[in-house]
């Protein structure tokens, strides 16, 4: 039986376009703290549209609202992408979801879209954590921040165990 799944590293891309900033510099402490898992954070161009936030890694959906997302990868890990700050206040207004509980998904799928007008036009920041749920702060092995990422673009890896 091959243990490669437990030792190779895992691959997350990026969700959405925009400037990758490392997870302390989100406006929310919960993230910026690492309490939810290591990774980091996308601020999308500020002006842009309608984005569709597409899957971090080939894997199932376990949880789908219209603000957030988790897919969880066949090796184990899960990820967490959360567009926006506070978003969850527009209970659900301004996103599109395209994905349920219980879809197989591969990386670059689109699974919820969101009208980034919107969402600034009520005074609430777009900036959007990708996490791997139950690690370290650090576990996250990200680039260099500052850069621009596409999506469906690398994003960081979690190193193997």
């Amino acid at each position: 039986m091959s243990t490669a799944a437990q030792t190779d590293a895992l691959t997350v891309a990026a969700p959405l376009p925009g400037l990758l900033i490392p997870l302390s510099e989100v406006p929310d402490p919960v993230f910026a703290k690492g309490l939810v898992g290591g990774g980091a954070a996308i601020m999308p161009d500020e002006h842009a549209g309608t984005l569709t936030a597409v899957a971090p890694v080939d894997g199932i959906v376990i949880k789908v609202m219209p603000h957030a997302y988790i897919v969880q990868h066949p090796s184990g890990p899960a990820v967490l992408v959360h567009v926006g700050i506070d978003t969850v206040k527009l209970q659900g207004e301004g996103f599109t979801v395209h994905a349920q509980k219980g879809d197989h998904v591969r990386t670059g799928d689109p699974l919820i879209s969101v009208d980034a007008t919107f969402v600034r036009s009520k005074n609430l920041s777009l900036c959007s954590p990708v996490v791997v749920l139950d690690t370290t702060p650090d576990a996250a092995d990200v680039p260099t921040t500052g850069a621009h990422v596409e999506a469906g673009g690398y994003l960081f890896a979690l190193p193997g165990k």
